[in-house]
C-alpha cells in the first residue's frame, strides 16, 4: 500500500490594510482588495482557520476559544458604517484547545481565552476573503515582549498544525509607520519604503538564503535597511516571524503593491 503524502497546510502572511477602509472603498486600498479577493482560489478550502494578528499582544501565547466570538471594533476616527461591519464566523473551541496542548508541549506557556473577539485584523482582510463567514476562526496573539525570536519560535512550535487541513494566516502590515501613511503625497517614491520592501521580498523568497541564514535575517530584522523608520514599533512584522517559523521554507511573494502611497508585500508558504 502506498503511503499517503499530506500537502502541508499553507501559511500566508498579509497586509490587512489600514483600519476597515479596505471594506470601505477606500481607493488606496484596491489593489489590496483584488488581492484578498483572488488569494483565496490558490488556497483551497480549509476546514477553519487560524490567524495571527498584530493587533493582539498578551504576555503569554493566548488563543481565543469561544464559540461565537463577536467583533471588536478597535480602531476610531472612522465613518458609523465602519462600526456596523459583521461578521459572524464561529470560533472552533476544539482547535484552540489543540493549540493550547501544542504550546505547552514545546514549552511555552499559554492560555486560552473564551471571552475574546475577533479584533479588525481578522474580521477585516477575512470579510474580503471568505466573505461567507462559514470557516471557524481562531485568532492567536502575539507576545508582549515583541521579540523576534521569541515569535519565530512560537511558530515552530505550531508546525504540527499544517499537517491539519486548516489555513494559518499572519495579518499585519510589511509597512506600518502611521506618520509616513499620513504625511499627504509627495508625488516621488519612499526610497526607505522601497529598501526595506526588498530587503524583506529578498529575505523570504530567495532560494539561494540557507534557512539558517534566512532565520538569522528576520532574528535581526532591525538591522535591514531603514528597518525601524518602516516598523516604529514591530507588531505589524512579527506575525510574519510567527508564519516563517511554522514554514521553515523560503516563500512565494503573491502581492507587491501599494497600499496607502506605500509598498507593501505578501507571502505565502
Amino acid at each position: 500500500m502506498l503511503k499517503q503524502t499530506i500537502t502541508p497546510a499553507p501559511v500566508l502572511y498579509i497586509p490587512h490594510g489600514g483600519g476597515p477602509l479596505p471594506l470601505l472603498g477606500d481607493s488606496d486600498h484596491h489593489l489590496l482588495v483584488d488581492f484578498l479577493q483572488r488569494i483565496p482560489s490558490s488556497l483551497g478550502k480549509p476546514s477553519a482557520i487560524v490567524l495571527i494578528s498584530a493587533h493582539w499582544e498578551q504576555e503569554q501565547a493566548t488563543i481565543t476559544s469561544g464559540a461565537t466570538p463577536e467583533l471588536m471594533y478597535d480602531y476610531s476616527g472612522f465613518p458609523a458604517a465602519s462600526y456596523r461591519i459583521q461578521y459572524p464566523a464561529p470560533g472552533e473551541p476544539a482547535l484552540a484547545k489543540k493549540i493550547y496542548a501544542i504550546l505547552r508541549s514545546a514549552g511555552i506557556v499559554a492560555r486560552l481565552d473564551e471571552q475574546r473577539g475577533f479584533d479588525h485584523g481578522l474580521f477585516v482582510p477575512l470579510k474580503i476573503m471568505y466573505p461567507e463567514a462559514a470557516i471557524p476562526c481562531v485568532q492567536l496573539s502575539l507576545l508582549a515582549g515583541l521579540d523576534s525570536k521569541d515569535h519565530i519560535a512560537l511558530g515552530k512550535a505550531l508546525a504540527p498544525l499544517r499537517n491539519e487541513d486548516i489555513l494559518i494566516v499572519g495579518s499585519g502590515f510589511s509597512f506600518h509607520n502611521l506618520r509616513a501613511f499620513f504625511a499627504g503625497p509627495s508625488g516621488m517614491p519612499d526610497q526607505q519604503n522601497e529598501a526595506f520592501n526588498g530587503w524583506l521580498i529578498a529575505t523570504c523568497t530567495d532560494e539561494r538564503l540557507s534557512l539558517g541564514e534566512r532565520e538569522k535575517r528576520l532574528v535581526a530584522w532591525e538591522k535591514a535597511p531603514h528597518a525601524r523608520y518602516c516598523h516604529p514599533r514591530e507588531e505589524h512584522l512579527l506575525p510574519l516571524h510567527v508564519c516563517f517559523g511554522m514554514a521553515q521554507v523560503n516563500a512565494r511573494l503573491v502581492f507587491d503593491q501599494e497600499v496607502m502611497g506605500k509598498k507593501a508585500c505578501a507571502f505565502l508558504w
